[in-house]
């Protein structure tokens, strides 16, 4: 059982036999009364985001969830497809469920894959990862007193803002988590 203060970031539990994973955790405690944990979440099988409040006594069965290494293959328009380098066995997980994150996969990268009752529910990928940009215009030098952005699009088909400094065929890190442009890789 996993208590409602236990629930940090990355927590896996059960609410009405879903499973959830904690985003963003916050405790409150006003005067005399209990304390109110709230959570954004997301739901583990079908991607959707929640928000939740709870009493801090109130408990939760855990998500036994397990992550298993699995070699990404390629996606369609409803699937991606993974497949175990040890069984050769492929499984496929719904586009709707992955959400964006299948963006910043590469075919044949071996990648974590969050498991919960033998059913494939999300991946865990770095949190920065290093793509080459495939188009975007040429720097103009000019007055200008602060950083300057132009978009860019990336192998992966993703379009971001990037220094005016990056040309086609730089490699560039990206994080994951916003989506956004971290620096110049070497």
């Amino acid at each position: 059982m996993i208590n409602a203060n236990e629930l940090k970031n990355g927590t896996t539990f059960l609410h009405y036999g879903k499973p959830y994973q904690v985003i963003k955790y916050t405790h409150t405690k006003i005067g005399r009364g209990g304390a109110t944990v709230k959570v954004n979440v997301r739901n583990l099988e079908t991607g959707s985001v929640d928000n939740f409040s709870f009493s801090s006594e109130v408990a939760f069965d855990d998500a036994n969830t397990q992550k298993r290494k699995l070699q990404y293959l390629y996606a369609d328009k409803l699937v991606a497809v993974f497949m175990d380098p040890k069984t050769f066995e492929q499984v496929e997980i719904p586009l709707a469920v992955l959400g964006s994150q299948i963006k910043f996969a590469k075919e044949g990268e071996t990648i974590d894959v969050l498991f919960w009752e033998d059913k494939a529910l999300s991946v865990e990928l770095q949190p920065k990862v290093t793509l080459k940009v495939a188009q975007t215009d040429p720097g103009v030098k000019g007055n200008s007193t602060s950083n300057m952005y132009k978009p860019a699009i990336l192998e992966n088909g993703l379009e971001l803002k990037v220094p005016l400094f990056i040309k086609i065929g730089d490699l560039i890190r990206v994080d994951t988590r916003n989506c956004s442009y971290v620096e110049r890789a070497k």
